[in-house]
This record gives structure tokens, C-alpha cells and sequence, in this order.
């Protein structure tokens, strides 16, 4: 536990002093990943404008469900838990045995750099990455506020609240891939242990949670063991920010009552969330200095 304390404040300390090695680290992730958005963005972009705007059958009933999900919190909030764990468990689950098995991780490590340093930049590259993808998934809803004018300062919190929080859940994500990563010895195990803790925190846990609330006719879970079973996963706790987080908010989804009833605290559901960023990350580094390549 010391050398993994020591080894993280001198991961951080490394990233905020400049050192060279770790920010190329950064920097070759964020390169090759952000090429990729970058050839991605524009045909969507494309596709897009081709689907509001060209005439199709079925063209109205489509704009009318985009609408309908745009305007709908809860809706918003669930494609997210949806979608960004798995991109983000598809984005790190190969970073370390891929490599590996490529032998581009030996020739790497023949360069003077720590092993936690490249896991480390490595994570860092690929949290910007999805950070940058965040902005411009989240950068029109942004823009359609500001030209709009009818958002108050209460939206923009939440607006905000939103994409940082998404932000925490997705690097969450990716820090787990990176722990599979470092744990497996092939890429096609690794793809597969990855599907399966998405659909573990995405699916499964809370449809099994939901089955002991209905099995308990007795009522014999109390309310404080149900909080600390909701806050035992991220994507549950990303749900409980977002959808309890500030009053509109809340009354649109429905969840004004029960964020009041539970008295989740801000600051500890943020922590919670940095801790499944910060754990994940430092069993990886752990895991990663005793390998043997």
C-alpha cells in the first residue's frame, strides 16, 4: 500500500512538474486518438444533416423522437450510462496486452521511462480523448443555450454538472479497461472481460438490485443498505448526481422526493466517483510494475 501511495503522488507530481517522457506519453495517445475523431466527426456531421434534412419515409417520426429524447432528462442521462462506459471500456481495454502482443510495449519500455509512467500517460491520453469527444457531443447542446437565451443560471449548472460528471464516469470506465488490461494475457480475453463489466455495472446489477427490492415483500432492507448498494456503482452514482443535483432538474425526472429522502451529498458522490478513477487506476500501476512481459 506504500509503494502504491508513493507511486501515485509521484505520478502526479511528474504530470504537474513537466516531465518530458510522460507528457510524450500523453501526447502520442491524444494524437492518434484525436486523428480518429477527427476522420469520425465529419461524416457524422454529414450523415446527420442528410437525415434532418432530406426527405425519407418515416423522416417526421424520427426528428419527433430526437426531439422527444433531447428534451427528456432522465432519457439523456440513461443513453450516457448507455453508451460512454462502453465506449470508454473499448477505448483502454487493449491498451496495455495489445501492445503487448504487437511487441510495440517492449520496444517502449526500452526507453527510459517508469513502468507507471506509461500507464499513467497512457490513461491521461485517453481521458482527454474522451474529454475532447465529450465537447463536441456536448458542445451543441451548449450552443443551442447560449443562442437561445432561454436557459438560467440553474440550467447551465446542470448543463455543466452533466458533462463533467460524464467525464468522472467515463475516465471511471477507463481506468477499469486499463486494470483488465493489466490483468489478462491476451487481447481477445480482454475484450471479453470488458463487455462483461459493462454489462455487470450497466445492466445486470442494477436489474438484480431491482429484484431484491421486489423479493424483500417484508421489507427487511433498510433504507441506509440501499444507498450503499446504489453508491457501490458508478454509473448509479453518475444517475443520483445528475438527476438530483439541482431542483429543475429533479422535478422533470421525477427524483425531487427521493434525492431529498436519501440526502446524498454532493461532495461525497464526487468522491465516490474520483475514487472509482483513483482505485482502478492504482491496481493497474500496481499490477503493471510486477509484470512480467
Amino acid at each position: 500500500m506504500d509503494s502504491l501511495s508513493a507511486a501515485t503522488a509521484e505520478s502526479f507530481h511528474l504530470l504537474f512538474s513537466g516531465d518530458p517522457e510522460l507528457w510524450i506519453i500523453i501526447f502520442t495517445s491524444f494524437s492518434v486518438s484525436l486523428r480518429a475523431i477527427l476522420i469520425a466527426v465529419p461524416v457524422a456531421f454529414v450523415v446527420a444533416f442528410l437525415m434532418a434534412h432530406l426527405r425519407y419515409p418515416g423522416r417526421r417520426a424520427m426528428i419527433a423522437g430526437f426531439s422527444a429524447m433531447q428534451s427528456i432528462p432522465a432519457v439523456v442521462i440513461g443513453l450516457t450510462v448507455y453508451l460512454l462506459p462502453l465506449i470508454a471500456l473499448m477505448l483502454a481495454f487493449d491498451a496495455l496486452v495489445g501492445e503487448l502482443e504487437r511487441g510495440t510495449l517492449l520496444l517502449l519500455l526500452t526507453y527510459p521511462v517508469a513502468r507507471w509512467q506509461v500507464v499513467v500517460g497512457k490513461f491521461l491520453g485517453h481521458s482527454l480523448i474522451l474529454l475532447a469527444a465529450l465537447l463536441v457531443g456536448y458542445g451543441g447542446a451548449g450552443l443551442v443555450l447560449q443562442f437561445t437565451g432561454g436557459a438560467d443560471a440553474e440550467s447551465w449548472i446542470a448543463y455543466l454538472v452533466l458533462m463533467a460528471s460524464s467525464w468522472l464516469l467515463g475516465s471511471a470506465f477507463i481506468a477499469l479497461g486499463y486494470l483488465v488490461s493489466a490483468l489478462v494475457r491476451e487481447r481477445a480475453t480482454a475484450a471479453g472481460v470488458a463487455v462483461a463489466l459493462w454489462l455487470l455495472f450497466v445492466v445486470l446489477y442494477d436489474l438484480g438490485l431491482l429484484g431484491l427490492l421486489l423479493a424483500d415483500t417484508q421489507q427487511r432492507l433498510s433504507p441506509d443498505l440501499v444507498a450503499v448498494l446504489l453508491l457501490a456503482n458508478p454509473t448509479d452514482i453518475f444517475r443520483i448526481i445528475n438527476l438530483t443535483g439541482t431542483e429543475a432538474v429533479s422535478l422533470l425526472a421525477g427524483m425531487a422526493e427521493a434525492g431529498r429522502a436519501a440526502g446524498f451529498q454532493p461532495a461525497l458522490l464526487v468522491a465516490l466517483l474520483l475514487g472509482w478513477v483513483a482505485l482502478p487506476l492504482g491496481l493497474t500501476v500496481a499490477r503493471f510494475q510486477r509484470k512480467e512481459l
